[in-house]
C-alpha cells in the first residue's frame, strides 16, 4: 500500500513546458529526450516513480520564497511576513508521461544566522531554485554566493532582468520571472522544474540499468546472442 497521496488532476503533464528565455534555459528542446518518451510507454522507468527528488529553494531575507511555494501548492498569497525558521517542507506529486513523480520543496531560511547551516541542506539536492527580487538589486547580487563573486548591476527593472539573464547564464541555470502575488508564470515554472528533474532521473536510471529490461535476467549462452531473456521456469531433467 503506497504511502504517498494520490496525484491532483491538475499536476499530470504530457508535454515538456517550455523555457522562460531561451537565452537562459538549462536546454531548449520543445519536448522530452525520445529515450525519456519510450522508457515511459515501455514502463521501463525503474524506481523513478517511487523516489522523491529534493528541491533546494534558497534566496535573501525576503525575497519571497515562502510565497512561491504556498501560491504553487496552496494557490494562496499571504501579505503577512514571516520569516522562516531554519527549513520548512512542503511535498508536490506529478504524474508526468504516465509515470508518478515526488518533489520535496525545502523552503530554507534567508536570515544571514541561517547561512552557516544552508549549504548542509544542498546534500542530495537534485535542483536548486534560486529566488530572488526584481525590485532589490542586492537580491540578484546575492545569487552568485556561493557560486561566484559579486558584481555590482543597474537598479532599473529592465537592466537587473538583463543582468539577471546574464547571472543564470554564469551559473548554468535558467531564468524565470513570476509572481507570487499574482500567480503569473508559477505553475508553468513548477512544472518545468518537475519534467526537467524527471526527465533527468529517467536517463539516469537507464544508463544505470543499459539496454536490459526491468525484470529480465541475463542469460549467458554461447549457442545464442541473445543475452537479455524473460526468466521461464525450467522443467526438471532426470534422465541426464
Amino acid at each position: 500500500m503506497s504511502v504517498l497521496p494520490p496525484v491532483r488532476k491538475d499536476r499530470v503533464i504530457a508535454h515538456l513546458p517550455q523555457c522562460f528565455n531561451r537565452a537562459a534555459a538549462l536546454h531548449t528542446a520543445s519536448d522530452f529526450h525520445a529515450k525519456v518518451r519510450t522508457a515511459c510507454q515501455e514502463q521501463r522507468t525503474g524506481t523513478v516513480g517511487f523516489k522523491i527528488s529534493k528541491v533546494i529553494v534558497v534566496g535573501d531575507l525576503a525575497v519571497g520564497k515562502t510565497c512561491l511555494i504556498n501560491r504553487f501548492c496552496k494557490d494562496v498569497f499571504d501579505k503577512n511576513y514571516k520569516a522562516t525558521i531554519g527549513v520548512d517542507f512542503e511535498m508536490e506529486r506529478f504524474e508526468v508521461l504516465g509515470v508518478p513523480f515526488s518533489l520535496q520543496l525545502w523552503d530554507t531560511a534567508g536570515q544571514e544566522r541561517f547561512k552557516c547551516i544552508a549549504s548542509t541542506y544542498y546534500r542530495g539536492a537534485q535542483a536548486i531554485i534560486i529566488v530572488f527580487d526584481l525590485n532589490d538589486v542586492a537580491s540578484l547580487q546575492h545569487t552568485r554566493y556561493p557560486f561566484l563573486s559579486v558584481p555590482q548591476s543597474p537598479a532599473q527593472y529592465s537592466l537587473i532582468e538583463q543582468d539577471a539573464i546574464k547571472v543564470a547564464g554564469d551559473i548554468k541555470a535558467e531564468y524565470w520571472a513570476v509572481s507570487a502575488l499574482t500567480g503569473e508564470n508559477v505553475r508553468e515554472f513548477f512544472f518545468r522544474v518537475a519534467c526537467l528533474t524527471f526527465e533527468a532521473n529517467v536517463l539516469a536510471e537507464l544508463e544505470k540499468s543499459g539496454s536490459r529490461r526491468i525484470g529480465d535476467v541475463v542469460k549467458i549462452n554461447s549457442n545464442t546472442s541473445n543475452l537479455y531473456t524473460t526468466s521461464k521456469k525450467k522443467q526438471p531433467n532426470c534422465c541426464q
